[in-house]
């Protein structure tokens, strides 16, 4: 099928709202002062966000939470928001590698270029990524600045994301 016919097809099949959760992992942020979950739960409207957990960056703590993300069959899409970049506390990346079946690796290649084009070469520090598990749910891994997963969904992820899911069910 080429690319015209998948965009058809998505056009012409009513694509429900995804559930999806919410992870962010930062050693300081709270409820109050989470600007990056509170920017992801605006920019992924009308998807309904099932889960918004704020943890600390530990490697077994942030793993355990997107295991149990993953059982829930309500949720198709699980987002991470920090421990990113390539500081000794940035272990997001680590915790969710492992449960990934298929990583799209293009979608980071893609994020840093166009992070490349707005902030320079600090952009190579990102290793923002998405995959596929096993069970055919996405996780994202964004990084934690507002501005990033700004660039990340608006440019990347929503646009692409009914065909995603389409791709991995049929």
């Amino acid at each position: 099928m080429k690319l015209t016919q998948h965009k058809k097809y998505l056009t012409q099949h009513k694509i429900s709202p995804v559930n999806f959760a919410l992870l962010i992992t930062s050693d300081s942020r709270t409820s109050k002062t989470d600007l990056t979950g509170k920017t992801i739960v605006k920019l992924m409207r009308p998807n309904k966000c099932f889960y918004h957990e704020i943890i600390k960056n530990n490697l077994g703590l942030i793993r355990r939470k997107v295991r149990k993300f993953l059982t829930d069959p309500r949720v198709q899409l699980i987002i991470t928001s920090g421990g990113t970049g390539c500081g000794r506390h940035d272990l997001t990346i680590e915790a969710v590698r492992s449960l990934l079946k298929k990583e799209i690796e293009g979608f980071g290649e893609l994020f840093r270029l166009l992070s490349y084009k707005e902030i320079g070469s600090t952009a190579f520090m990102s290793r923002a990524m998405l995959g596929i598990t096993k069970n055919g749910k996405i996780i994202a891994s964004l990084p934690g600045s507002p501005n990033a997963v700004k660039l990340a969904l608006t440019k990347l992820l929503r646009p692409e994301l009914a065909h995603m899911l389409w791709e991995i069910s049929r």
